[in-house]
């Protein structure tokens, strides 16, 4: 029902019509880009510490991970240990009530044994130490970091902040005005023209012709493209840019 509607709306403007709510959607959004280049870098700026922030945070949780990690081993390394501790000392009361040499050597390999799996525990042991401190170390840095981090964020969003809030009240209205440009506009117009303005640097989808050449590219435009231009029965796009193009101001507004 609503997509009847929209046509039956559309079809009440002609092609001259269209191109001219066109033209002053362009004058519009190009106003709105004005007051947006205010913000200067300040979106992109804030964009990229959140996403720096974001990627510490996340290196953050991994080394914590990492700590824990190796916190879990010391704790089985220890019990481990302990578990040796317990052996070597069942063995050396087993000694004492062995029957021949062979069960004594028998027992004194096993007590060996673990008295080398003790020791490997405990280089096992110092290992994890270092890596806790170094890791430790490594979180104290990062966390610094994005402590810093934080502060500039904190500072280019209130800035940011600042900025929309001053302008916002302009922007309110010619949204407003844009929407009204855009009733007027068929949703494929609508579509080829946001295309344009997001290819082209300045966001000049629609251009009028001066002095014989597109308003974008300034290459020359032949005369009788130009009477087609002012006529406005059709819509035409620069040859050279892709833009769309128009008549100068006075001509828009016969």
């Amino acid at each position: 029902m609503a997509t009847q509607k929209k046509k039956v709306a559309e079809a009440d403007y002609s092609m001259q019509e269209k191109i001219v709510a066109l033209y002053e959607l362009q004058k519009i959004d190009s106003q709105i880009d004005e007051i947006n280049k205010i913000k200067g870098e300040l979106p992109l700026e804030v964009r990229d510490l959140e996403d720096e922030i974001a990627g510490m945070n996340t290196r953050i949780g991994n080394i914590e991970s990492e700590i824990e990690e190796l916190n879990a081993l010391t704790k089985q390394r220890r019990r481990d240990m302990d578990k040796s501790q317990l052996q070597i000392s069942n063995y050396k009361e087993q000694q004492n009530n062995v029957r021949n040499n062979r069960e004594f050597d028998a027992i004194t390999k096993e007590i060996e044994y673990q008295e080398l799996e003790i020791e490997y525990a405990k280089k096992r042991l110092k290992e994890y130490a270092a890596g806790i401190e170094t890791k430790k170390a490594q979180l104290d840095e990062v966390k610094a970091v994005v402590a810093e981090r934080m502060v500039d964020l904190t500072a280019k969003k209130e800035e940011l902040e600042g900025i929309e809030a001053e302008t916002a009240s302009q922007i309110a209205e010619l949204e407003a005005k844009a929407e009204v440009a855009k009733k007027k506009i068929d949703e494929r117009l609508l579509t080829a023209y946001n295309r344009i303005r997001g290819n082209v640097r300045n966001g000049l989808a629609v251009v009028t012709v001066r002095r014989d050449a597109c308003g974008g590219c300034y290459n020359r435009i032949p005369p009788q493209r130009q009477a087609d231009i002012r006529q406005g029965k059709k819509l035409i796009v620069c040859e050279y840019c892709g833009r769309i193009l128009v008549g100068g101001d006075e001509t828009v507004e016969e």
